[in-house]
């Protein structure tokens, strides 16, 4: 396992993990959804983050991405969950900063207990903008 700073290189990877784990995660959404975001993640979201890819055997199998303080994404691909390795890219994020927030959606119960098993707390509850549906703002400070 080697976690490295993301490369053009990965791009198609990285988003080719996003879309298989946005898919299972969030089955109470369309994959319809997640399927018409993809240039957004190519041309938006991932050139904005700074974005560190998890390889193993020198293939990617997850990756996280943080803009400033914010957590914005963490996915590892459906075939390579309960390795750890979710686990390792989140440290890896925490070693690195004083403090970080997120959102998680309220359904998504397998991320929701992950973060607080992490030291995340729920700052407060809201609706996504883009799909409506209730999500929790966390935060986690190294304080």
């Amino acid at each position: 396992m080697k976690i490295r700073t993301m490369n053009d290189k990965d791009m198609d990877a990285v988003i080719g993990i996003w879309l298989d784990a946005s898919k299972e995660a969030h089955h109470f959404i369309e994959p319809g959804y997640w399927e018409a975001k993809q240039q957004d993640m190519r041309n938006v979201y991932l050139p904005m983050a700074d974005t560190y890819v998890l390889e193993e055997t020198g293939q990617p199998v997850g990756f996280i991405s943080t803009v400033q303080d914010y957590l914005a994404a963490l996915f590892v691909h459906p075939n390579h969950q309960g390795k750890g390795y979710g686990r390792a890219l989140l440290q890896f994020v925490k070693e690195r900063s004083e403090e970080l927030k997120l959102k998680v959606y309220k359904d998504n119960d397998n991320a929701y207990r992950f973060y607080c098993r992490h030291g995340f707390v729920v700052m407060e509850e809201a609706a996504d903008e883009n799909t409506g549906h209730a999500e929790f703002v966390m935060s986690w400070s190294r304080r």
